[in-house]
């Protein structure tokens, strides 16, 4: 049973094991089609592929964020198109040092899935290891999947609008700094922060060699960034609520749980014009 991240020595172990279920993640920001591309040439052994717009996203209507979370029910019939069932050990890994993975990961928690881990390093350090990879595609079984009670908190625009007063609140963001800044903003329309938060770039969770810092190092340093606030008054965010995941993962790694995710982010904020904005540092 793993519930944050699997090494890859690990998950070899448990490559011929039928009841584990892998999810390959990968995905590109700039060219959608990229991950289901590299899906197509090479994979470890088994994977399917989750598409991050696709199965992890609903449709957008302008006002809901870039990747706004699915209705429950409908990522539940395709979890059970996946093969995917209250029982499946479940492991996703991409390309990037997890944020795609880590999305997959925060939304089977938010169905109360209890054993789900990303690949630490993923497709990069299975390659680097040398494991096998393959073209081809198993037949998937479907499954039968049944919502549980989440083990991860949402939060609403609404909320963080009720909260900005709460000094024992605390939000993290976890884009460049340049874009929190507000500078170079690229992907939406208005360029900015919420007020109040503070910065804490998705790849600083990770060493040099693209896998999570040990424990003790996260937790040093989400200490530091957090002071007095406790875990569970801490909120990720970040462009659309997919790196966000990146953070809330790194700090249940480090044994600070309890924070919770605004999944409409930066995108959904920024939609309406009436929600404040900051920029620089502050």
């Amino acid at each position: 049973m793993h519930s944050t991240l699997i090494s890859t020595s690990s998950l070899v172990a448990h490559l011929d094991d039928g009841a584990w279920v892998i999810c390959d993640c990968r995905h590109d920001l700039a060219d959608i089609g990229a991950g289901r591309r590299a899906h197509a040439e090479a994979h470890i052994p088994g994977a399917r592929f989750v598409h991050v717009d696709e199965d992890l996203s609903a449709p957008k209507t302008g006002r809901n964020g870039r990747h706004p979370l699915p209705d429950p029910e409908t990522f539940v019939r395709r979890l059970g198109e996946l093969g995917i069932s209250n029982a499946s050990p479940v492991v996703a890994y991409d390309a990037s040092g997890g944020p795609y993975a880590a999305r997959l990961w925060w939304m089977l928690c938010w169905l109360g899935h209890e054993s789900v881990a990303v690949l630490d390093g993923g497709w990069n350090s299975w390659l680097k290891a040398g494991l096998p990879a393959t073209a081809s595609s198993i037949p998937v079984k479907p499954a039968r999947y049944l919502r549980r009670a989440a083990l991860v908190r949402s939060v609403t625009a609404e909320e963080i609008m009720h909260d900005s007063a709460a000094t024992q609140r605390r939000l993290l963001d976890a884009r460049a700094p340049n874009r929190y800044r507000g500078e170079n903003e690229t992907l939406d329309p208005v360029a900015g922060h919420i007020p109040g938060a503070a910065n804490r770039f998705f790849q600083l969770n990770l060493d040099a060699e693209g896998k999570f810092k040990p424990a003790s190092t996260l937790k040093q340093e989400f200490s530091t960034l957090l002071g007095s606030a406790a875990p569970e008054a801490v909120t990720h965010y970040c462009g659309s609520g997919v790196t966000a995941c990146h953070n809330l993962l790194a700090m249940e790694a480090a044994g600070l749980s309890g924070s919770r995710l605004y999944p409409g982010s930066w995108s959904e904020w920024c939609s309406d014009p009436s929600r404040p904005v900051a920029t620089g540092e502050t």
